[in-house]
């Protein structure tokens, strides 16, 4: 069965990659600085992937991702961006306790240091962990890199849906249960 997707979720590149080989299954958010009152929702159950370059900062990224990174300026974006992977958010659990942030350290590829400072940024608002069940695409989709991309928020609309199909899962099923299960667990 195809699935129709035009809602991108945008996230560090080297964190989409991640994602994509099924090194982790998890995002952390808070909102970008153009989010809907400046806090994050989850604007769709499903969202293809969507790889940012500008921001990412290797000194916030465990020592095996940092080399990942390649050095972009300010402002920098490609002409156009490969779409490698959608996802399914499954879960999405809140917290506000830093314990807990630092207790997840093993389910994601940043540094402590960036999960704590994403914690403890507008402290009234709480963590978003979400757990995402990614799917490779067949082969990747080529889009033209366009204005309606830019800017720092965490949704953009595609200008095209993509039809997906023939995706195959990052990781195995009963393998992602488990993960998000020992996640509900530290979490709860």
């Amino acid at each position: 069965m195809d699935t129709i997707i035009q809602a991108a979720l945008k996230e560090w590149s080297v964190a989409v990659d991640a994602l994509s080989r099924g090194e982790t299954i998890v995002l952390l958010r808070k909102g970008g600085i153009k989010e809907h009152k400046g806090r994050f929702t989850a604007q769709a159950e499903r969202a293809v992937l969507f790889p940012t370059f500008e921001h990412q900062k290797p000194e916030l990224l465990k020592p095996h991702y940092q080399s990942l990174v390649p050095p972009v300026s300010s402002g920098w974006h490609p002409p156009t961006i490969e779409l490698k992977a959608w996802a399914e958010i499954s879960d999405i659990f809140l917290t506000t306790d830093e314990e807990k942030v630092l207790a997840l350290a093993d389910f994601h590829i940043w540094r402590s240091q960036l999960a704590q400072e994403r914690l403890k940024w507008k402290p009234q608002q709480p963590l978003y962990v979400m757990a995402l069940r990614v799917y490779l695409l067949a082969e990747p989709m080529i889009i033209p890199w366009t204005e309606s991309y830019r800017g720092c928020r965490s949704w953009v609309d595609l200008d095209e849906a993509l039809v997906v199909e023939k995706a195959l899962p990052a990781i195995a099923e009963t393998d992602y249960k488990a993960e998000v299960a020992k996640i509900e667990a530290l979490l709860s």
